[in-house]
């Protein structure tokens, strides 16, 4: 499928492995210039030099208001314009209420929820102005249903998520569409990080399987597609049918 955005301009955080990497890697074979942030110079190095024509790098620490807003610059000056905002960052701390002070929580919601909230405030009113833009926004299966020993990552993309929604429902006229993609458990070194037995965690899973990164990057690129305009508030869960919920 020609997903119709070849020559746009996609800004990805937390673009250097994971789940953001393999977004970068789906709208760079779809012909997208992409501009990868993430805290490692090593790691963004290897990660670009894996994408089909390469791109640009920018290390910025997202937990810092500061650097976002540094980041968004320098951003702009690699790629001329951003088109296409693919927000990602690493999950906070792992615990639960009792364990997880106070204090912990202004980090968590900065690294998850402000952090993109500062993004689209200063990128999507030129996509406006544009008349064209995509925002995708990879959150956690955990809005739907809480995680536990997650509650930082349960609280701060919970509300990242109600942000998206409102501003989808603002900003859809001038032709920028606002989505969220709520993974589960992927093969990904953060999961691994979590769970000890990833095989033994796919039987827990309806699909029999945890998630392919690969396969979960094209569903991102595809939101960022010309088919995919119709498309604005979702939030989409890409699980293998772990969510038990019924939204």
């Amino acid at each position: 499928m020609d997903l119709g955005i070849a020559g746009r301009a996609a800004l990805v955080t937390g673009g250097s492995a994971g789940l953001g990497l393999a977004s970068a890697r789906a709208l760079a074979t779809a012909g997208v210039r992409v501009c990868l942030v993430a805290r490692g110079a090593e790691r963004l190095d290897t990660a670009v030099a894996g994408l089909p024509d390469g791109g640009a790098t920018i290390i910025a620490d997202l937990s810092d208001p500061a650097a976002v807003e540094a980041m968004v610059a320098e951003a702009r000056a690699a790629l001329g314009q951003v088109d296409i905002l693919v927000a990602n960052a690493g999950g906070p701390p792992p615990g639960n209420f009792a364990s997880t002070d106070l204090d912990a929580y202004p980090a968590a919601l900065q690294l998850n929820m402000l952090s993109t909230i500062a993004m689209c405030k200063a990128l999507v009113p030129d996509m406006q102005r544009r008349g064209w833009g995509r925002v995708v926004a990879i959150t956690s299966a955990a809005v739907r249903e809480p995680m536990p020993q997650l509650i930082l990552s349960n609280t701060a993309r919970s509300g990242l998520t109600g942000f998206l929604k409102t501003t989808a429902r603002e900003v859809a006229a001038d032709g920028v569409t606002v989505n969220s993609v709520q993974p589960g458990i992927h093969a990904t070194d953060r999961m691994g990080q979590l769970y000890d037995d990833l095989d033994g965690l796919a039987a827990t899973i309806p699909s029999g399987t945890v998630g392919d990164p690969a396969d979960f990057g094209r569903v991102v690129a595809f939101l960022c597609s010309e088919p995919a305009r119709f498309i604005t508030g979702a939030a989409l869960p890409v699980d293998g049918g772990a969510v038990r919920g019924l939204q």
